[in-house]
């Protein structure tokens, strides 16, 4: 198989009737990589929304067991791009995935801001550190994915398309990102899980160089001090050679899913989608906010 000869197919295909098989083709085949790394960064912006980050420090879930809710976040969102929404597996994650939301009073402001971090954030990262930037029928399809997803979800007003989500997600940022002891705990938990994935002598260095990745108005918000404009160019550019050093490989002829990821470690023996997550109690653990007028049966 050529190098772009998998672009070339996802170019023939609809990105609004395929845009699941497309997002599948792209982020399992073309980018399984720089997806990871892009959607962990999209889940570490949301703690930098208060009613987010205070929250979830509140749960205690992404402080005590921040690998587990790694986990079973990337494997819960996974299983629906791996098998699709009308497949078993892929309505078993959306029933956990909704379940465990619904003991909560989420805004959907806030649900809808998480879900534009999905679609923004990987276009974002692969243009700047991939091999290829995304195509527009990949922007597309995974705009229309992540539409799919969030009415799956309940969420109102969902963007239409890839931009109207980006200035959705710059417009929730600049109105909303702030200092919260909370968000920075969780935070701070966040940078520890993902230096503890290797060597421990490198902490320092991956905790700068992931911050290094980050912008200033992130960084302002947590209390972080911004690395030094070496330190960024350094580790930037290191990410860019990596892309430029994929480009010269040849194309992926399997698909890589999160589950299996290196980063994943929590299961060793295996597990089932059904188990995954936390059974919340309303107002004491899971997920961030107390659902009001729900019960915990529901």
């Amino acid at each position: 198989m050529r190098r772009f000869e998998l672009l070339a197919q996802i170019r023939r295909m609809d990105p609004y009737g395929n845009a699941s098989e497309i997002y599948r083709l792209s982020s399992a085949y073309e980018f399984p990589w720089d997806f990871a790394r892009a959607l962990e960064l999209a889940l570490y912006r949301t703690y930098a929304v208060p009613s987010i980050g205070r929250l979830l420090a509140e749960t205690a879930e992404f402080t005590d067991r921040p690998q587990k809710r790694y986990d079973d976040t990337a494997l819960l969102l996974d299983a629906v791009v791996e098998h699709g929404f009308d497949s078993e597996q892929g309505r078993t994650a959306i029933r956990r995935i909704n379940r465990m939301h619904r003991s909560y009073d989420i805004t959907n402001e806030d649900m809808r801001y998480v879900l534009c971090t999905f679609v923004v954030t990987p276009k974002r990262w692969i243009d700047a550190y991939g091999w290829r930037r995304m195509s527009r029928h990949e922007t597309v399809a995974s705009a229309v994915h992540y539409r799919t997803l969030g009415r799956h979800m309940g969420i109102k007003d969902i963007p239409g398309s890839y931009e109207e989500f980006e200035a959705c997600l710059d417009a929730y940022e600049a109105a909303h990102f702030a200092w919260d002891e909370g968000g920075r705990r969780v935070s701070d938990a966040t940078l520890d899980l993902m230096a503890s994935w290797y060597p421990r002598p490198l902490a320092p260095l991956l905790r700068a160089g992931t911050l290094a990745l980050l912008d200033d108005h992130f960084l302002r918000a947590f209390g972080y001090a911004p690395p030094s404009s070496a330190t960024r160019a350094v580790v930037r550019r290191a990410v860019r050679l990596r892309g430029r050093a994929v480009r010269l490989l040849p194309p992926r002829r399997a698909p890589h899913h999160a589950r299996q990821n290196r980063e994943i470690k929590g299961y060793p023996n295996g597990y089932q989608l059904a188990e995954l997550g936390t059974s919340p109690v309303p107002g004491i653990r899971g997920c961030p906010v107390r659902h009001i007028g729900t019960s915990a049966a529901e």
